[in-house]
Formats: structure tokens, sequence, C-alpha cells
């Protein structure tokens, strides 16, 4: 699903130039569950904003399900990412004053689904995260977690075939925390593809595979036991 090779960004400012990712090389096959750790400054959250099409690499190459980015126009890479990808943020990103509903409805407003089928895949997001009975209350009123909930149902709603999910757990207690993991592991054992940022090493154990940055580079890539947290806490 995703092939980069030297991979590289490189900001400038006041004319000073700072190296944020330093040739990173690896894929990520489709149904994967990848977790990507690594200190402040590792360059973590700009290979997944740059993987998210959120960004892009001012060196190297990334292909997406075959296709090279550089043959992408920003309006095509923006039309992939509404399709293709969800997104589950450490802040949520909600309107408070938005109901449920209104919240995780918001990616279809961009495409050509009609209102009837937007209703039917609504109710059925809402539904798979527990939070149906919550479904018209505004996102306001909800706790951490279940504002969690609702941001996950939002990056279900379009059906993509990936979802990047950045520091989901990082405003959570940590009971809120695991009910959202399970949530993220349930929907990679349906053959969800699944990328993680986090920091949080039992988090990042939730997944098959985790990728460690340090300065830029992968410092290692490594396949864990499956599932090692979940079968720890039966």
């Amino acid at each position: 699903m995703i092939e980069i090779h030297n991979l590289q960004k490189e900001y400038v400012e006041e004319e000073t130039p700072t190296r944020a990712l330093c040739g990173v090389t690896f894929s990520i096959n489709r149904g994967e569950f990848i977790s990507v750790m690594g200190p402040s400054g590792s360059g973590k959250s700009t290979l997944l904003q740059i993987l998210s099409f959120l960004d892009r690499p001012t060196g190297g190459s990334y292909k997406f399900q075959g296709k090279s980015i550089d043959d992408m126009t920003d309006q095509e890479l923006a039309h992939v990412r509404n399709k293709d990808m969800g997104f589950v943020f450490q802040s949520f990103n909600l309107l408070s004053r938005l109901t449920v509903y209104d919240n995780v409805e918001i990616p279809l407003l961009y495409s050509d689904t009609v209102p009837a089928k937007r209703r039917t895949l609504v109710e059925e997001a809402v539904r798979s995260v527990g939070l149906e009975e919550k479904l018209h209350t505004e996102t306001g009123k909800l706790s951490g977690g279940q504002k969690q909930r609702v941001a996950i149902a939002r990056a279900l709603v379009t059906d993509p075939n990936v979802i990047f999910a950045d520091e989901p757990t990082g405003n959570l207690d940590s009971q809120s925390g695991l009910q959202i993991m399970e949530i993220l592991a349930s929907l990679h054992d349906r053959g969800r593809t699944v990328i993680l940022v986090t920091h949080e090493t039992k988090t990042a154990e939730f997944a098959n595979r985790i990728i460690m940055m340090k300065d830029g580079t992968v410092e290692s890539d490594e396949a864990i036991a499956t599932h090692r947290v979940r079968d720890n806490l039966k």
C-alpha cells in the first residue's frame, strides 16, 4: 500500500535549513498495524504528515497504492485523502457545538454521497464505536474517551483504506486510552491498515510492527508478537 524510499523533508526558517527527515525507507502492506515511535524531534510527526498527504517531501519518493505522489496534483491528493484515509488526532478536532451525528457526517459532505446514504453511513460508524445513544448529543458534552470514539467514527465513515492515528490516547486517562486502542485493534482485526504515532510503549505494542525514529532516520523496524498487550490484559 505504501512505499517510501530515501524520503527527505527540510524546513527553512530565516534562511536556516532544518532537516526533519534524512532518508527514510520502508514499505507498509495492506492490513498491517504499524506504530511509529521516537523522542520529540525524531521526525515521526513529519513522517505522518507526509504519509497522510498533509505535506509533501523535499526529496525521495512516495508511492501510495502504486502511484507516485509526484504525479498527483494537490487537488488529486485531497481527493485521495478524503476517500482513502481516515484521521484520529490527540486533540479530537471535533466541533463542540455540533452533535455526534453532524461531526461524523463532515467527511461525507465533501463527497457525492446522497443524504439518505449519508445517514446510513453515519449511523453505522457511530454504532461501530458504541455511541449510538449519543448520536444527537453535542460533542462538547461528552467525556474525553467518548470524544475520541466520535473521532474514530468520523475516520471510518468514508470506509478508508488506511487510518492514521496521531497520539490518540495522549489526552485520555489509562482506562479510556485502553478502550480506544481496543477499538483500533479491532478495526485492524477486520482488515484495516492502521498507522499509529505514539510515545507510549504499551500503546505501541498493540501493533504488529514498531518503527523507531531518531534524528530523522529509522533507528529500527521490527515485527512484534501479535496482540501482545491485549493477551496480557486478559
